[in-house]
């Protein structure tokens, strides 16, 4: 039996609020419960342990953030904005009553060193569309060299979203600036 759509709204957000801000491990699954105003019964019944709810959690964010790149591409007027519009969607989506400080990917990548099953495929999930989306949009900057651009940047992107641990108002200027360096 499954949630209905409703509970599982509120049951995802106050997971994402909760684990993407505070920390999974820091996270108690009562918290979680108390913020969503339902019992562990409601709760397993759609999600069988924690780390099914975080990778249900994930699974929402990867299409939230895919989204936000998707506008941020739509804006650009040439190949080299299109690749740099990365850069433009973490801002963007960092201003979304989602986004956090920084990345809940890495974030829960660095709080599993061996992830089960589901977490480490949303977690590969997430970065093979990095990887994929990055490669795709450095094609047509730069031919045959785009899976290096491509890694280069995947590179300058967790760096700009780490660098939000040091400095919570940091933007993408600089990582924008040291990707635009590596362009012809």
């Amino acid at each position: 039996m499954s949630m209905r759509p409703g509970t599982e709204q509120r049951v995802l957000d106050a997971a994402e609020e909760l684990f993407f801000t505070r920390g999974i491990a820091a996270t108690p699954i009562d918290a979680v419960l108390e913020r969503a105003g339902v019992s562990s019964a409601t709760l397993y019944r759609g999600y069988p342990s924690k780390e099914a709810l975080v990778a249900a959690a994930l699974d929402r964010r990867h299409e939230d953030w895919v989204a936000t790149w998707d506008r941020a591409l739509e804006r650009a007027t040439d190949d080299r904005g299109r690749l740099l519009a990365v850069f433009d969607a973490l801002d963007d989506y960092r201003s979304t009553p989602t986004g956090s400080r920084w990345c809940a990917f890495l974030g829960t990548a660095a709080e599993y060193v061996d992830a089960p099953e589901d977490l480490r495929a949303v977690l590969d999930r997430e970065t093979g569309t990095l990887r994929r989306r990055l490669t795709e949009t450095a094609r047509p900057v730069v031919g045959d060299r785009a899976p290096a651009l491509a890694e280069q940047l995947l590179l300058v992107v967790s760096g700009s979203l780490a660098m939000r641990l040091r400095d919570p108002v940091a933007d993408a200027a600089t990582a924008r600036a040291v990707a635009s360096a590596l362009l012809p």
